[in-house]
């Protein structure tokens, strides 16, 4: 991620949380500015999703995602996407659509 980094502290993770969310069936997305000029990137996955090696896949799977839609988003935000369950057995191709549309409706996108 070349003009991002990922979001480590759950004081922030939580302050994200009580924003305005964007929703669809795959994940849901969370975002904020942070004045920094940098995006600061978290992904979370539940345990009621499965065992640890799907979560971790899950994660690679979306972090991927977005490092492949880095140029597109607008620097200065904290984001933070929740996995849902259909995401799970979702393709790359829906993940893809369904985060740049999320990224859209939140107005992060150039």
């Amino acid at each position: 991620m070349k003009f991002s980094t990922s979001l480590k502290y759950n004081h922030i993770f939580q302050r994200l949380y009580r924003t305005y969310g964007q929703a669809n069936g795959f994940l849901v997305l969370y975002a904020r500015k942070n004045r920094l000029g940098v995006n600061r990137v978290g992904v979370t996955v539940s345990k009621k999703l499965g065992k640890a090696h799907i979560r971790n896949r899950i994660r690679r799977r979306v972090r991927e995602v977005y490092r492949l839609n880095e140029a597109a988003f607008r620097p200065g935000w904290d984001i933070v996407v929740v996995v849902r369950g259909k995401a799970i057995d979702a393709s790359f191709a829906q993940l893809t659509e369904s985060y740049l549309a999320l990224a859209k409706k939140a107005g992060i996108l150039l």
